[in-house]
């Protein structure tokens, strides 16, 4: 199969899954609701932490905060991006989608990429909210870019995870037990919501191979007035290769799923 061919097949399921936001938009909504309350409860309730010794994530928590919100936004709803999959097994969609000759890059990527919408719309309301209530960010709008570029990323590895767990468990609840069991300790064993300096050695230790990690240090970095481009390049680097390996180890989980089927 061609690769306009695989391209078109990736528009045309992208758009059937945006649609179907657009039918149901509580989803972005709800989506939105635990961080935001993170954001401004967090940012408020925490906003001392600036003067602890040894920190040095600037002067206001808020600022601090909001790249690890906005990590923590596109870990959960990306989590959860398998449940399309399983109800198109449940109502047969994803029988006939496999029996057609519908490219199986397609049917991943076109999710990779309607998760990666929703972390653009979502992270530019979390961003929009944070500067209403006084967080200013010297990086820019080039320093923003490249924080929805490392949300995107990260949307893109766990969402693959998610659909490769949904091929292979084709149960909503143990999908639900996988996400839980695997975002709530990335969020916490990462500087997303407090700088891992300040923690257990062993927590620095653990963020360092955490992907969640690499995405925040890219955000807060690029939202810096003098950023470490070197950082920001190699820990992009990084999400990008795992993205790319998590997209293909997804891939090869639908012939998992046809042979038990």
């Amino acid at each position: 199969m061609s690769i306009a061919t695989a391209v078109t097949h990736t528009g045309i399921l992208t758009a059937r899954q945006l649609r179907a936001a657009w039918r149901i938009p509580a989803f972005l909504v709800l989506n939105l609701v635990q961080p935001m309350i993170w954001l401004l409860l967090f940012g408020q309730l925490f906003k001392s932490v600036v003067d602890i010794p040894g920190f040095t994530g600037g002067e206001s928590y808020l600022e601090f905060l909001t790249p690890g919100i906005v990590m923590m936004m596109a870990l959960f709803g990306s989590a959860w991006a398998g449940t399309t999959y399983i109800q198109d097994m449940d109502r047969g969609v994803m029988d006939r989608l496999l029996t057609s000759p519908t490219n199986r890059g397609a049917l991943m990527v076109s999710t990779l990429a309607y998760q990666a919408i929703l972390t653009l719309i979502q992270t530019l309301i979390v961003v929009g909210v944070a500067w209403l209530f006084g967080a200013r960010f010297e990086g820019g709008a080039a320093g923003i870019l490249l924080m929805v570029v490392a949300a995107m990323l990260l949307t893109a590895i766990f969402s693959a995870l998610s659909n490769a767990a949904a091929l292979l468990a084709r149960n909503q609840n143990v999908l639900i037990g996988i996400s839980q069991m695997i975002s709530i300790p990335l969020i916490f064993l990462s500087s997303a919501l407090m700088q891992t300096s300040l923690s257990a050695s062993w927590v620095a230790t653990a963020a360092a191979y955490n992907p969640v990690e690499w995405a925040v240090i890219v955000a807060r970095q690029a939202l810096q007035a003098v950023p470490d481009w070197a950082t920001i390049w190699a820990h992009l680097g990084m999400l990008a290769a795992l993205a790319i390996v998590m997209a293909w180890l997804s891939t090869r989980a639908f012939r998992a799923y046809q042979r038990s089927a």
